[in-house]
């Protein structure tokens, strides 16, 4: 035999066997039934749990904006206005 008597052969084999897979995967599609939710088991509801408590917020031994405001004024008196004395150089 030659080449082409070969490939003909392959191509019908080939062919012949995606049939054969293509005919169960259709029959599987009729007998396919939907499942809905009301055919589902209904699911067992966890109790919901107490959240932690969060901790305090602490404001530590940091100043208070006014605070913050007055020692910028007094630091930044006759200095460029940049950085942090932007706004309160004079």
């Amino acid at each position: 035999m030659n080449t082409r008597h070969w490939m003909t052969a392959l191509t019908s084999v080939g062919l012949g066997l995606g049939l054969l897979t293509i005919a169960p995967a259709s029959h599987a599609a009729d007998n396919f039934t939907a499942v809905t939710a009301s055919d589902k088991p209904a699911k067992a509801k966890k109790p919901k749990q107490a959240k932690a408590p969060k901790p305090p917020v602490n404001p530590g031994a940091g100043e208070s904006k006014t605070e913050r405001d007055k020692r910028l004024l007094r630091e930044c008196r006759g200095k460029p206005n940049a950085g942090a004395c932007e706004g309160f150089a004079s």
